[in-house]
């Protein structure tokens, strides 16, 4: 059986507070990247994943290292604090954040590129058009 694990990192990104949520299942972790504005407070982060964490846009998958070991409570207590002091997100995040920007990036190219093919092709029709109607009486 497989496990499924998570995790949300909150941090200050100038000018914003910024949460990522990362989500490992089956050796794969994927990514989304929330931004809250001010800081928020725990509540205000507890409200917003129990509303939106289905609803939330997750990178593609990358295939990561998952490690599962037993932990004394009192040492995960101690990570936990370590992790609240450190600032930004693992480098495997930032990959999956990156390679879901850049297929963004992407579909956003290949539709304002067949928008601009389309604009241009009415516009010549246009002036194929106009061009007849001169002609019409002659």
């Amino acid at each position: 059986m497989d496990k499924a694990s998570g995790k949300l990192t909150v941090y200050f990104e100038e000018p914003f507070w910024v949460g990522v949520f990362e989500r490992i299942e089956d050796g794969k972790l994927s990514v989304a990247k929330v931004t809250f504005g001010a800081e928020p407070k725990d509540y205000e982060v507890q409200e917003y994943i129990q509303k939106y964490y289905f609803s939330l846009k997750f990178s593609p998958a990358v295939e990561t290292v998952v490690k599962d070991i037993k932990r004394n409570p009192k040492r995960m207590q101690r990570e936990a604090k370590k992790q609240t002091m450190e600032t930004g997100i693992g480098t495997k995040s930032q990959q999956a954040l990156k390679l879901q920007q850049e297929q963004n990036k992407q579909v956003r190219k290949e539709r304002s590129r067949k928008k601009k093919e389309a604009e241009e092709q009415r516009m010549f029709e246009l002036k194929q058009q106009k061009k007849r109607e001169k002609h019409k009486g002659h």
